[in-house]
């Protein structure tokens, strides 16, 4: 995806912006299938919430520390993330999760292209393009529809 979308949809009207990404995040997800896919799953790891790890702690039966020691460790951010190179270790070879009605809420909102304040969240998107293809016919629609 190139530098000139983005470079374009900076000058835009923070409110003009999300409507464009919601309107274009409804038409591609109507027609789009993530398990032909997966790719988010395969590639990287969610940042988890503490509320993330207390539900699929439930979800597994065992405490929140037990997850955590099993599962996660802390980023050089300070963030929760997997503890081992992806893919997701709940993800199945039939691109199902098996964890889904508990996953995380990071995997809940990815690709975040639907989400409020779409400016603020420009570089992440940019990032996601390398890895959704749903954000990249995101992009191509709304770049057809700001020309």
């Amino acid at each position: 995806m190139g530098q000139q979308i983005f470079k374009k949809l900076k000058k835009l009207k923070p409110s003009s912006l999300d409507s464009l990404f919601l309107n274009a995040h409804n038409e591609v997800f109507s027609k789009i299938d993530c398990l032909e896919c997966a790719n988010c799953c395969k590639t990287t790891s969610p940042l988890f919430l503490q509320k993330d790890i207390e539900r699929l702690a439930k979800h597994f039966k065992i405490k929140p520390g037990e997850f955590i020691v099993k599962y996660l460790e802390m980023d050089e951010d300070g963030d929760f993330v997997f503890n081992r190179p992806a893919p997701c270790p709940f993800l199945g070879v039939d691109n199902y999760c098996s964890v889904y009605e508990a996953r995380p809420n990071a995997c809940r909102e990815y690709p975040h292209t639907n989400q409020r304040k779409m400016n603020s969240i420009l570089d992440l998107t940019k990032k996601n393009a390398e890895i959704c293809p749903a954000v990249v016919k995101i992009l191509d629609i709304i770049e057809h529809n700001i020309e």
